[in-house]
């Protein structure tokens, strides 16, 4: 049986989220420089509507932006609730594992949805019915930050196909719009995308490029699945729907298009062609420097007649990638536990920017099974570019940071249970090794017996007599949080061997933008300024032929460091500007 689909465009969805009064219409102008971004992330963290601003200034169409900051508004758009499709999708491979003629006959249901996997290739489209040269500069697209290198697209999933065998990838990635017909294209380390162009410039020739604004939601929401290299997200729309998602052929590429989408941007990206892109605020919460990325032309752009323009608005957590990445991880999650049996949930920290704290519930069948789960987890697509793996009993909801940090207290200790690995890739927004796309990563492996009985203590007095370097500090269920106004490392240094710190084993030194009373301002301020090959500080470390051995009190400098990107602040002059103009926006 096939879901509903009510919302085939980004124009029935917005229709239905007003009429179920989840949207605001922003009449008065409003300039994408800055503006849009500053009254976005206010909504957004209010908890507020869906905003349509109808008059963008210097742009021929209306923009949406906070269409996905709700999971009410995640579960309209899907037809269902996220964690349901995740469930649909491990029943099936349950029943089906091991496969038999009795089994495949009752979950025929199921198995008839991924005949829909092949997109229903239609003659005329919405999306083509204007087509023109390309005008990029008229689109609404938005200057987020004071820093950023210029106007970007920010919520345009591009299409590529690989040269080597025509398989689709449909990624999100942000794009800075040069000129009318020219953009940069971020693709980021271990993306679909990115491994198109390489092999199209291995043969020495132009990849060609969809860029899609808007359409039906769930295929909007796609772009964003951390699926394995090589699968077709918009297959998998079909099959999760139960119905084939409508595709045209491109005006000017060799490629099926989406045909609901508001806007097409057809063109290609060049072989061995390089621009500047960025600076960028991005979700990390600061900004990513400017880098020379691939270049994408613009050929052609086709829209629907009455288009509006999808954005979102990304920086210091929560923004609206909140709700995204959460409902991401519902749907995914369980084809991890499919792959590896022994992990029961998972859970990646929007606050910490996903990439940098996943904690895995998993079962330990066998002796250090929950050092093999880690591993394999970090090699298992977007999940290899994860930082900090903390591997808990399966009793445990991993959604818990306290619970994460309860059992790091009670089930921790580094002799056995750290595994540092000093080379890997990262994700290409990590700034904390000061090496684009490589970096370190730690599992903290809290599955085993109990090593600490005691309960954590209330507090550690006596902070600023010991050192008076030392302005704020909490303790998060035994895991000690200092602010440290200067010389965080010697602080630290000091800090690990003190005596009157008893049986903390953690202690993380954070910069004074960091409340440390508040939970997301803690997975921010600590788990994204750190890496831990370089900013570990052990009490006693040692050899054994060539293993390292980490021993007693580990500290972490998770300040703000020389040479680390500015966070990103909105100029106080457009704070004012908006506080002055918030009764024109209608939004109470």
């Amino acid at each position: 049986m096939s879901l509903p689909n009510p919302h085939p465009d980004l124009a029935s969805f917005l229709t239905a989220l007003e009429r179920a009064g989840q949207l605001a219409r922003i009449t008065a102008e409003v300039d994408p420089y800055l503006e849009v971004s500053e009254i976005t992330q206010r909504v957004t963290r209010m908890n507020g509507p869906a905003l349509l601003f109808e008059n963008v200034k210097g742009s021929d169409f209306p923009l949406a932006t906070n269409i996905y900051s709700s999971m009410d508004r995640i579960e309209r758009s899907l037809g269902e609730h996220p964690r349901a499709i995740g469930e649909r999708l491990i029943a099936l491979y349950d029943r089906l594992n091991p496969p038999s003629l009795a089994k495949l006959w009752q979950a025929r249901g199921e198995l008839l949805r991924f005949r829909h996997a092949s997109p229903r290739v239609v003659s005329r489209a919405i999306s083509q019915e204007v087509v023109e040269p390309p005008r990029l500069t008229r689109l609404p697209n938005l200057t987020g930050w004071p820093r950023d290198g210029g106007p970007f697209i920010t919520w345009g999933p591009t299409l590529t196909q690989d040269p080597r065998n025509g398989r689709r990838n449909f990624g999100l990635y942000r794009i800075q719009v040069y000129d009318d017909r020219t953009t940069g294209m971020h693709w980021q380390s271990m993306k679909g995308g990115r491994g198109h162009h390489f092999e199209a410039e291995r043969l020495g020739r132009p990849l060609e490029a969809a860029v899609v604004l808007g359409g039906d939601p769930l295929v909007m929401h796609a772009a964003i699945l951390p699926l394995p290299e090589g699968m077709d997200e918009l297959a998998l729309v079909g099959a999760i729907r139960g119905a084939p998602t409508p595709m045209v052929r491109a005006t000017s590429l060799g490629m099926l298009v989406p045909a609901n989408a508001e806007f097409v941007i057809e063109g290609h990206v060049a072989a061995g062609e390089r621009r500047m892109e960025g600076p960028f605020g991005d979700h990390y919460g600061h900004y990513s420097e400017a880098a020379e990325f691939p270049v994408f032309h613009a050929r052609a752009v086709t829209r629907r007649r009455h288009a509006i323009c999808p954005g979102t608005v990304v920086g210091k957590p929560p923004q609206e990638d909140k709700w995204l990445g959460i409902a991401s991880g519902e749907m995914v999650g369980p084809l991890i536990s499919a792959l590896l049996p022994a992990v029961r949930d998972l859970y990646a920290f929007d606050a910490a920017s996903f990439h940098n704290l996943l904690g895995v519930a998993q079962t330990e069948r066998h002796p250090r099974e929950s050092l093999k789960t880690a591993l394999a987890l970090l090699g298992t697509g977007q999940l290899s570019l994860t930082k900090v793996a903390l591997l808990v009993r399966e009793t445990v909801d991993p959604r818990d940071f306290r619970a994460l940090l309860r059992e790091l207290w009670h089930r921790f200790e580094p002799v056995e249970r750290m595994l540092l690995l000093p080379i890997t890739p990262l994700d290409t927004l990590d700034y904390t090794s000061f090496e684009m796309h490589v970096g370190s990563k730690v599992v903290w492996d809290a599955c085993g017996e109990v090593v600490q009985p005691e309960p954590p203590p209330a507090d550690v007095p006596h902070l600023r007599a010991f050192d008076a370097r030392i302005a704020d500090h909490a303790l998060w269920e035994g895991f000690l949080l200092v602010t440290v106004r200067r010389e965080p490392r010697d602080v630290l240094e000091r800090l690990v061997r003190w005596e009157g710190l008893g049986p903390i084993r953690f202690v993380a030194a954070v910069s004074d933008d960091v409340n440390l009373r508040d939970e997301s301002s803690v997975l921010w301020g600590v788990f994204n300024r750190f890496d831990p090959a370089r900013d570990f500080i052990v009490e006693r470390q040692r050899f054994v032929g060539a293993k390292p051995v980490y021993e007693g009190r580990i500290g972490i400098d998770a300040t703000w460091k020389e040479g680390y990107p500015p966070p990103v602040t909105m100029p106080e002059d457009v704070v004012r500007r908006v506080d002055a103009r918030w009764h024109e926006f209608g939004l109470g």
